[in-house]
C-alpha cells in the first residue's frame, strides 16, 4: 500500500502539474484544428469530427483494456505496476504518438491523395491520447499521494485548474501556430507543418517529465489488492465494444453516420439491459448492479458528448454566412470563441474549487462572484495577448451572471445542481436555435459554463453508496468519455444533411442536457429510495 507522510508537496507535484496543463491544452486545440483539418483536407463536417472520434476513443480503449487485464490477472494492473510506472509509460507513448503526428503531416504534405494522410493523422492522434489515458488514470490518485493526504483534494483542485487554464489558452496559441496574429489568414495561406511545432514541444516536455519521474523519489504506490470480478459487467462491456467496432466499420465503407446512430443507440441498450437485468438478478454484475450507476455512466457518456460536440462543430457554425456575420468567419478569426467557450468551463471549475476551501459563509459567497470575473478575465487578457479585439467578448460577462445565480441557487447539492445547469443548457441551446448573431453565439458558447460543474456531480451521485464497488465503478465512468468519440460525429453527420445545416445540429446538445437534468431528478429519487443522503454527496472535479 501508499506509504502516506505528512510532509510538504512533492517537488513533483508540481511537474504533474504541468503535464495535467497539456492534457487540456491539446483536447481545447482540437476545436480550432478540427475546423482546419476540414479546409485543409476537404472533409464534410462528420469527416472532420473523426478527430474528436479517435482522441477520445482512445482514453474509452485504453481505460477498457486496464480493466479487462487486471479482470484477466485478478490483480489490479495499474496498483501493481504503481501511479509512477504508469505516468511515466502514458508520457512515452504520448510521445510516440507525437512524434507520429509529425510524421503523419510531414509524409502528407508529399502526397496527392489526402485522404490517406489524414487518417494517419488520426492514428497519431489515438496514440497520443492513448497515453492521455494512462497518464489520467495515474495521476489523479498520485496527485493526493504528493504530499499530505488530507490536502489532496487541494491539490486536484490546483490540477483541475491548471488544466482548465490549458483549455483556455490552448485554442489561441494553436490559431497563432497556424495562421499568425494576423486576422485575416485563412487556410489557403497557410500549411499543416506549422502544427509540428506545438508536437515537438510537446515531445520534450513529456521526455523531460518522464526523466524527472523516473529519477524521482516518490511514495510507493503498488500493491496486489485483488481485483473484483464481474462477469456480467465484463461482458457488458465487450458488447460496447463491439458498437465501437460496428462504427469503425461504418466509417470504412463510408456509411459512417447510420452506423454511428446505431453504435450509440446500442450501448444505449446495453446499458438499460445491464440496469434491468442487474435488478433481477445482481450476482456477477459488480458496480452496474446499482442503478445510480448505470444511469450515471450514459449521463457522463452524455455530458463528455456534449462538452466535447458544442465546441467541435463551433468552427464551422461561425463560418456559416448569415450566422454571425454576414460573410462567415474565417477558420483564423474563430479561436476568442472556441477559447471562450473552453474558457468558460474553467470559469466554473475555478469557482467550484471555492467549496474546496475552509472559509467563512460570508467569504465563499463573496468568492462566488468575484471569482468567476476573475477567470473572465484571464479569457480576456489571454485573447488581448495575441491580439484579438476582446471587445466583443464584452456582452458575456452577462451569461457570467446567470452561471452565479445558478450556483447560488444550487446550493452547492450536487443533484439540484446538476438539475439547475441541465436546465439552464437546455434553455441555451434552444435560444442558440432560434437566434442568430451574437445571442446565438453567446447561448452556444455558454454551453462551457453550463457543463464546468457537471463532471463531479454526475460522478458523486453516480458512486454514492456502492462501498467495496467504488473503484470499479470509477473505471466504468472514466469508460464513458466515449462520447466524446462518438456524440460529436453524429451533429456533424446531421449538419452534412441539406436542408437541416451545421445550425439547426445543435439540437443534438439539446437532447444531451435534456438527459442530463432527468438524470439529476431520477437519480435523486434512486438514492433517497436507497436511504442515501444524496445532497451531501461530494466528489473531486473533472
Amino acid at each position: 500500500m501508499a506509504e502516506q507522510t505528512k510532509q510538504s508537496t512533492h517537488p513533483s507535484f508540481f511537474v504533474l502539474i504541468l503535464v495535467f496543463f497539456f492534457w487540456g491544452f491539446v483536447a481545447a486545440s482540437n476545436s480550432i484544428f478540427i475546423p482546419f483539418c476540414k479546409a485543409h483536407f476537404d472533409l464534410n463536417q462528420l469527416e472532420s469530427q473523426l478527430i474528436d472520434f479517435a482522441f477520445y476513443g482512445a482514453y474509452f480503449i485504453g481505460s477498457l483494456l486496464l480493466y479487462l487485464f487486471s479482470a484477466i490477472r485478478g490483480v489490479d494492473i495499474l496498483n501493481k505496476i504503481g501511479y509512477q510506472k504508469g505516468i511515466i509509460y502514458g508520457l512515452l507513448i504520448s510521445v510516440v504518438g507525437a512524434v507520429a503526428l509529425i510524421g503523419a503531416v510531414n509524409l502528407g504534405n508529399g502526397m496527392e491523395d489526402k485522404t490517406i494522410a489524414f487518417y494517419l493523422i488520426l492514428g497519431a492522434f489515438f496514440i497520443v491520447a492513448l497515453g492521455f489515458s494512462l497518464q489520467q488514470t495515474s495521476a489523479n490518485p498520485f496527485a493526493i499521494l504528493l504530499g499530505d493526504p488530507a490536502k489532496g483534494t487541494h491539490r486536484l483542485n490546483l490540477a483541475g485548474g491548471v488544466n482548465s487554464f490549458g483549455t483556455t489558452i490552448g485554442p489561441i496559441i494553436v490559431s497563432m501556430l497556424l495562421f499568425g496574429s494576423a486576422q485575416g489568414g485563412d487556410v489557403t495561406h497557410t500549411d499543416i507543418s506549422k502544427i509540428n511545432t506545438l508536437y515537438i514541444l510537446l515531445i520534450v516536455l513529456f521526455l523531460v517529465a518522464a526523466a524527472i519521474f523516473a529519477f524521482s523519489k516518490m511514495p510507493k504506490t503498488t500493491g496486489d489488492e485483488h481485483f473484483e470480478k464481474s462477469g456480467k459487467a465484463s461482458g457488458a462491456l465487450v458488447a460496447i465494444t463491439a458498437m465501437f467496432v460496428l462504427i469503425l466499420i461504418g466509417i470504412a465503407l463510408d456509411y459512417a453516420l447510420p452506423f454511428f446512430i446505431a453504435g450509440i443507440l446500442g450501448i444505449l441498450a446495453i446499458l438499460f439491459y445491464a440496469r434491468t437485468a442487474s435488478t433481477k438478478n445482481g450476482e456477477g454484475w459488480g458496480a452496474m448492479k446499482y442503478p445510480q450507476l448505470v444511469l450515471g455512466m450514459i449521463a457522463i457518456f452524455v455530458y463528455v458528448g456534449v462538452e466535447v460536440s458544442v465546441a467541435s462543430n463551433m468552427g464551422a457554425l461561425l463560418k456559416l454566412p448569415g450566422f454571425l456575420t454576414p460573410e462567415g468567419l474565417p477558420e483564423s478569426q474563430i479561436d476568442p470563441y472556441i477559447s471562450l467557450f473552453w474558457g468558460s468551463l474553467m470559469i466554473g471549475r475555478w469557482t467550484g474549487a471555492i467549496t474546496v476551501f475552509n472559509v467563512s459563509k460570508t467569504t465563499r459567497q463573496l468568492l462566488f462572484v468575484l471569482v468567476p470575473f476573475i477567470a473572465y478575465g484571464v479569457i480576456l487578457g489571454a485573447n488581448a495577448w495575441k491580439g484579438n479585439d476582446v471587445s466583443g467578448l464584452y456582452p458575456y460577462a452577462g451569461v457570467i451572471v446567470i452561471q452565479i445565480i445558478g450556483f447560488f441557487a444550487g446550493q452547492e447539492k450536487p443533484a439540484k445542481t446538476l438539475m439547475i445547469f441541465g436546465l439552464l443548457g437546455v434553455g441555451a441551446m434552444v435560444t442558440g436555435l432560434l437566434t442568430t448573431g451574437t445571442v446565438a453565439t453567446f447561448a452556444f458558447v455558454s454551453g462551457g459554463l453550463f457543463c464546468s460543474v457537471m463532471w463531479p456531480s454526475i460522478f458523486s451521485l453516480s458512486i454514492a453508496g456502492l462501498g467495496k464497488y467504488t473503484s470499479q465503478a470509477s473505471s466504468f465512468l472514466v469508460m464513458m468519455i466515449l462520447g466524446g468519440s462518438l456524440i460529436p460525429p453524429v451533429q456533424g453527420g446531421l449538419a452534412d444533411i441539406p436542408g437541416l445545416g451545421i445550425h439547426a445540429s445543435y439540437v443534438i446538445p439539446v437532447l444531451c442536457f435534456a438527459y442530463l437534468a432527468f438524470f439529476a431528478f431520477r437519480v435523486k429519487n434512486i438514492l433517497k429510495s436507497q436511504g442515501i443522503d444524496y445532497e451531501s454527496a461530494i466528489s473531486s472535479g473533472h
